[in-house]
């Protein structure tokens, strides 16, 4: 593992204001994630696991404490730089597959690729390399409603690889799976941290999928505890 963290937090606080009531989300987090590793991150309904995640990938901004993600301050970003430092840098992995209905699984998976300079050949080249990552090089031309649950979420990996990202963040990728296809996700999740190197961040609440991770993280009440 590389000395530097590839995501550095320190002090991370993030609190939502809900009518008169302030709601802390993120209480004072500091964490060091490296390069290489597949982090589970846990914790009840509300403890600010997908807050925490959505900041790291740069969907959403703290309100205060810094986040560090490859030497980078996200916050300092304006939205061009950020759309664009996201497309390069994170892939993300959601419960909901996201798949726009009317593209085949190759043309869902080649959206990110539209947003940069890649020609229509290499873009094409880069699709099938990420759809035979997640085996499903032999579906690239059905559309959602023509694959499984777990077919659809392979797809999604899939574009979310495209791009080749030194991250991926997945949050409750398994649940909408069934035990079977969920198993099979995050053994392809695994793989891409083993053998490509890829730095996985995950939020679920299964401890079997949790397994899958190379290290545990417990959120309470937006604090990491033991």
């Amino acid at each position: 593992m590389a000395l530097e963290p590839i995501v550095s937090i320190r002090e991370l606080f993030k609190v939502y204001r809900q009518g008169d009531i302030n709601v802390t989300a993120l209480n004072g987090v500091t964490l060091d994630i490296h390069n290489g590793e597949f982090i589970a991150l846990m914790g009840p309904s509300g403890s600010g696991k997908s807050t925490l995640l959505h900041i790291i990938a740069g969907i959403d901004n703290a309100t205060s404490g810094s986040v560090l993600v490859q030497g980078i301050n996200v916050a300092n970003l304006n939205e061009t730089q950020l759309a664009e430092w996201r497309n390069q840098n994170v892939g993300f992995v959601f419960q909901t597959f996201n798949l726009i209905p009317v593209l085949t699984a190759a043309e869902n998976v080649e959206l990110p690729l539209l947003l940069t300079a890649l020609g229509r050949r290499d873009r094409r080249r880069q699709v099938e390399t990420a759809l035979e990552l997640v085996g499903l090089a032999d579906r690239a031309h059905h559309r959602p409603d023509q694959l499984s649950g777990g077919q659809q979420q392979r797809a999604a990996i899939a574009r979310a690889l495209v791009t080749d990202p030194a991250i991926l963040v997945a949050d409750e990728p398994t649940g909408n799976l069934d035990a079977r296809s969920a198993t099979d996700v995050l053994g392809i999740l695994q793989g891409l941290n083993r053998a490509a190197g890829k730095t996985v961040i995950m939020v679920t609440h299964d401890p079997k999928a949790a397994g899958f991770g190379t290290r545990s993280l417990h959120l309470e009440k937006g604090e990491i505890v033991a």
